[in-house]
């Protein structure tokens, strides 16, 4: 029997096993894994939602007309067609491909363009967040200075975050980090209060005018968005909702230099 292969990145069983190319044995081998590595789990669950996504948005496309007659004759199963019918057939092929490749691209930018990206978004925060739980600690850059935590990001993204001091109102300013939401490096600072911690997480959001925050829970925790100045501001944390909105409050109306 076919033992599993360690690799150097961990993931890749689990791509596997979500294929379904895994035998009964190794199989729950990446199972038992998952089980005592909560970081693993985590990655399955972003793994199988991102295939639930494409399969939603991205259907499956027939196969070209002509391709079984293909096949069969490159297998010797059926006999050529004559030099004619061939190239009569490539036209036809290539034609077919250019269609399925522009359907294909079309459905990719209208989900790229539809309200549901803000759910992947918004799905992809949520995740960052947790990953960052499950760390060793949750920051990249650890400091309760803004003056250290903004210039950190320099250099590492196209423009830093804005950053306030809420030490005074009981969300002390702990640290920041890079997080990646749709293949998009974006900031993310860290707050904190009493013992929870408060992930704020600034995506790009050109064309979409100012808006007051929402409060919304997913996946148990409480997350509040607002946009501001072309960037959607994610706060998501476990604290109660109330004091979630209490910071969004402050860090929206806080000046950077107070």
């Amino acid at each position: 029997m076919t033992r599993l292969m360690i690799h150097e990145d961990p993931t890749l069983p689990i791509h596997a096993y979500l294929d379904g190319e895994l035998d009964p044995t190794n199989a729950l081998a990446v199972e038992n894994r998952m089980a005592t590595n909560p970081a693993l789990a985590v990655e399955c669950e972003r793994i199988e939602a991102l295939q639930r996504l494409i399969r939603e948005h991205l259907p499956r496309e027939a196969a070209p007309p002509g391709l079984r007659m293909r096949v069969e004759a490159a297998t010797g199963m059926r006999r050529p067609r004559s030099r004619f019918a061939q190239t009569q057939y490539s036209w036809r092929a290539l034609a077919a491909s250019i269609a399925v490749t522009a359907i294909v691209a079309g459905s990719s930018t209208s989900m790229l363009l539809s309200p549901q990206r803000s759910d992947s978004v918004r799905d992809g925060v949520i995740d960052a967040h947790i990953r960052s739980l499950m760390a060793s600690q949750p920051i990249d850059v650890a400091s309760s200075d803004r003056h250290t935590v903004k210039p950190w990001f320099n250099g590492r993204i196209p423009e830093a975050p804005r950053v306030v001091d809420l030490a005074k109102q009981d969300f002390p300013l702990v640290g920041g980090r890079i997080d990646v939401v749709g293949e998009v490096p974006v900031p993310t600072l860290v707050y904190r209060h009493a013992k929870h911690i408060i992930s704020v997480t600034a995506v790009p959001a050109s064309g979409r005018g100012n808006s007051a925050p929402v409060l919304s829970a997913v996946n148990g925790y409480n997350m509040d968005r607002w946009v501001e100045d072309r960037v959607a501001y994610w706060a998501v944390s476990d604290v109660a909702p109330a004091d979630l909105e209490k910071f969004a409050e402050l860090f929206r109306t806080t000046p950077p230099d107070q």
